[in-house]
């Protein structure tokens, strides 16, 4: 009997040499093993422009020829590891990816492998979108190579340049400012606010028996924390960059306290997780912001109510848009640098007891254009009045007010990669928090 192929190893020299060829078009080297091989098909190379970086990721090839992968729909589908491979990829020096190549449809996707002796789950699950075999990929390829401990080293991003935006805002405030004399602590001035038959005011700070505020005292309800007769207003530059650190601190809690009152109608504070979010406007109820972005009018959900996929009536939780505020001083300009993230209520105004899971959820989808999106969002939303003012029929306020610049552009010659940055390590306390033990 004359010796035959199979259809299957047939198929398998078709899916190694598509996917080497694939490979070699991104860019990438790509060696195939022996015959000897046990569960890595060939050796990806990382190149820059044609120069061979010493990057080296294993790969291990699945071809199929037209059948359709478990649980296939038009978003993704989940693949089943056997367990013979992960115990062999255990011993791995080197990232480990799968590819899999449908010959019907010349479709390639991939996945890293993440070994763990004590992994229970054999299924990776693909994002047809994200998880597709081509250039869009090369960036995060690369990342891969950046070992998980010690410092890492870096690996230049292989795609084009982009332009960056940074998460700093410009700040200018009051020109003019009041201090004051006061014999009350900041705990007892509040009380004294509070007691008050008039709408109290937190615009303010108290450090050492003196009051500053952008607001006169003694055109609000603050007449009753301050000796009157002391009183004076000073040029705000004065003490906005006075080379001590601790006024530096007394300055930047001023700040915050002041952007606390000028938006208060439509973002909350949280003392607990030190961010503000926006308020809801009813019970279990969504709110949108409409701004412009890029030249086009578009609209963010900023409070989205989350309710039961079986059962529309009930609300499993209410996710608002938030950022984390810190304001810094960098030479002669201070600025708000804006920190998106998420807070999560039962209802829009009973905060979530369990809120950890929820971010973290949603922070695995978030990536840089998102974020960048929102920092552009909350931009707009901060200088919202600045636009207002342009409008011949807005209502003009004298009030005194913190206005913001837009975000500085840095031009990169090459794209970051989404997936290089590893689990954050614990940070210190920020300078913000600082303040806010500092000032009660």
């Amino acid at each position: 009997m004359s010796k035959t192929i199979t259809a299957s190893q047939l198929l398998g020299e078709i899916g190694e040499t598509a996917v080497r060829l694939r490979f070699l078009n991104m860019g990438f080297q790509f060696d195939g093993r022996s015959r000897l091989e046990a569960g890595v098909d060939g050796i990806a190379e990382v190149m820059d422009n044609g120069r061979p970086l010493a990057r080296m990721i294993a790969v291990q090839v699945k071809a199929t020829e037209a059948s359709r992968y478990s649980s296939e729909d038009d978003s993704g589908f989940s693949y089943l590891l056997r367990p013979d491979d992960l115990a062999y990829w255990q011993g791995s020096n080197l990232p480990i990816i799968l590819v899999l190549y449908r010959k019907s449809d010349e479709t390639y996707f991939w996945k890293e492998v993440t070994v763990d002796p004590k992994r229970e789950d054999r299924k990776l699950h693909f994002n047809k979108q994200t998880d597709t075999l081509d250039s869009n990929a090369v960036d995060r390829l690369a990342a891969l190579t950046v070992p998980k401990a010690g410092f890492g080293y870096y690996v230049p991003p292989l795609g084009g340049g982009e332009e960056a935006l940074v998460n700093i805002l410009p700040v200018t405030p009051p020109t003019e400012m009041f201090i004051a004399s006061t014999p009350y602590s900041p705990k007892q001035a509040a009380a004294i606010l509070l007691d008050a038959d008039e709408p109290a005011r937190f615009d303010w700070v108290i450090k050492g028996g003196a009051f500053w505020s952008f607001a006169d005292p003694r055109e609000n309800a603050c007449r009753r924390i301050v000796d009157i007769d002391q009183v004076e207003a000073i040029d705000t530059a004065v003490l906005a960059f006075h080379e001590d650190h601790d006024e530096q601190n007394n300055f930047a809690y001023l700040l915050r306290k002041a952007f606390d009152h000028q938006v208060r109608s439509d973002l909350a504070w949280n003392k607990d997780r030190k961010l503000f979010y926006f308020r809801a406007k009813a019970e279990n109820t969504s709110r949108a912001f409409y701004y412009e972005a890029s030249k086009k009018k578009t609209s963010t959900e900023v409070v989205n109510v989350a309710r039961n996929k079986s059962d529309q009536a009930r609300v499993e939780f209410v996710r608002h848009h938030a950022f984390v505020p810190r304001f810094e001083r960098v030479f002669d300009q201070w600025y708000l640098v804006v920190n998106p993230t998420y807070f999560f209520t039962t209802n829009g105004f009973i905060p979530h007891s369990y809120p950890g899971a929820l971010l973290a959820g949603k922070k695995r989808l978030d990536n840089s254009a998102s974020l960048r999106g929102q920092v552009i969002m909350w931009h707009r939303f901060l200088t919202q009045p600045e636009r207002d003012a342009d409008n011949l029929f807005a209502e003009a306020s004298s009030a005194p007010r913190l206005k913001f610049g837009e975000a500085p552009v840095v031009e990169l010659a090459t794209r970051v990669p989404e997936d290089v940055w590893g689990s954050p390590k614990k940070a210190a306390p920020e300078p913000e928090d600082v303040q806010e033990l500092l000032f009660g």
